[in-house]
């Protein structure tokens, strides 16, 4: 269990994460929804500690994630693995180092400094590649990749850190639909292995056609916390404005295929959720 009580995130006199509280269970796949700015990507940096909390408690199976310090926040960031829009590869290094840089955490510092890896290391990199259909890949240079190429490679990275949580801020921002649908196919069976998924999205159809929960910021708060039928027009609006409710119609219909936010939806359970297409 995730536990998120009374987090606020203050940049000077700018709140942008602003006395949230969540309770996210084991296994879960989490969408979170909202405007730009209005405190996803800050939420999730706090929760693998890339930023710090100003108040409040951050606390993981009884963990308290926001007071750690050292190598034990280096091992939670190791549990907590995080995928990035912008994929974070090292451009000049093979796409297989890329991948078995998940496992700097951990690891012997002169082993990391000379890039040396173990035979064992190396199988488990082309075993994360093979599942995400790129193992192809493994001796390419990771800047030759496409920008869907290089996303999946984040998420074998991310593999290799063995996490018990990942983290995906904006996955598919910066990719065309077929490979934002490889991408989120791709986290959706890793969340059904048991691992959960907490990741931003902008598209609101995604957010339905993949996860069990949507959670919507506003302006620094949790205005909307409940299943993917109950995200309803006038729900939209409260999380976007009613000058950001056009845009966020708009990018549902033009990405990765699903109805429009007002079409009826069957009723989901957690199981068929994440057999959705």
């Amino acid at each position: 269990m995730l536990r998120i009580s009374k987090v606020t995130r203050r940049f000077g006199d700018k709140t942008a994460v602003d006395n949230v509280n969540l309770e996210i269970a084991d296994g879960q796949m989490v969408g979170i929804i909202g405007r730009s700015g209005a405190g996803k990507s800050t939420l999730l940096r706090m929760i693998n500690r890339l930023n710090d909390v100003s108040s409040g408690i951050i606390d993981f199976d009884g963990l308290e994630v926001s007071s750690l310090r050292g190598q034990a926040l280096r091992n939670w960031q190791r549990d907590c693995a995080m995928i990035f829009q912008q994929f974070n590869l090292v451009p000049r290094l093979d796409v297989i180092t890329n991948v078995m840089l998940g496992r700097l955490n951990g690891r012997n510092p002169l082993l990391n400094l000379l890039q040396i890896f173990s035979a064992d290391e190396q199988y488990e990199a082309l075993k994360a590649l093979e599942r995400l259909d790129i193992a192809q890949t493994a001796t390419q240079w990771a800047q030759t990749l496409s920008g869907g190429q290089q996303q999946r490679v984040a998420i074998a990275r991310a593999l290799m850190q063995k996490p018990k949580l990942i983290l995906a801020d904006e996955p598919i921002a910066s990719l065309d639909p077929r490979n934002a649908q490889i991408v989120m196919d791709s986290l959706r069976d890793i969340n059904a292995e048991g691992i959960t998924v907490i990741t931003n999205l902008h598209t609101l159809d995604t957010a339905r056609a993949y996860c069990q929960r949507i959670i919507g910021m506003s302006a620094g708060r949790v205005v909307f916390d409940g299943s993917p039928d109950e995200l309803t027009t006038d729900v939209a609006r409260a999380i976007y404005g009613a000058d950001g409710l056009k845009e966020a119609f708009s990018e549902a219909m033009t990405s990765t295929s699903l109805a429009p936010l007002s079409a009826p939806r069957l009723p989901r359970t957690p199981t068929n959720a994440q057999q959705a297409p």
